[in-house]
């Protein structure tokens, strides 16, 4: 059922998010008591519903089809991260300058002939969630890049 897929999907989240290090701190991740999200209703509490977003629809949730493909590409977080959708147009060192903003970037490969995947380096895992966090989704000349971590070494 989909509710055992989002149970699973959340014990995974919970598993590999707790304890890892963001922003000079470690996540916290518990069980709620709560089922569900309750999304404010229109009208109420204007100041604080930047606070709840419903992300069932948007395209950066990846796993909303059970049996998705993209179940089995879940890791914990790692020092290599895996980056798709990047415009041709990027050069190595436009994207190396881009990633150093978050840490030192120790290695980069691209995957294919075509660049539009990569694999880069950092020395630790703080370093590769901060980057992950501020750049997935991120506009690049003419692409939105996607992030997520790697279960490949380099």
């Amino acid at each position: 059922s989909s509710y055992d897929a989002l149970t699973s999907t959340s014990e995974i989240a919970r598993t590999h998010l707790n304890g890892c290090p963001l922003f000079g701190k470690r996540i916290n991740v518990n069980p709620s008591k709560y089922t569900e999200v309750s999304l404010p209703k229109a009208g109420m509490n204007e100041n604080a519903s930047h606070l709840t977003k419903d992300f069932s629809t948007s395209t950066l949730h990846r796993f909303k089809q059970p049996g998705s493909k993209n179940y089995a590409h879940i890791c914990p977080p790692g020092v290599v991260l895996h980056i798709s959708n990047l415009p041709p147009s990027v050069s190595v060192d436009e994207l190396t300058g881009l990633l150093a903003q978050f840490g030192a970037v120790q290695n980069l490969k691209y995957l294919g002939t075509d660049r539009k995947m990569a694999l880069v380096q950092f020395p630790d895992v703080e370093q590769s969630v901060t980057a992950l966090v501020s750049l997935h989704n991120y506009r690049l000349a003419e692409s939105n890049i996607r992030v997520s971590f790697s279960k490949s070494q380099l």
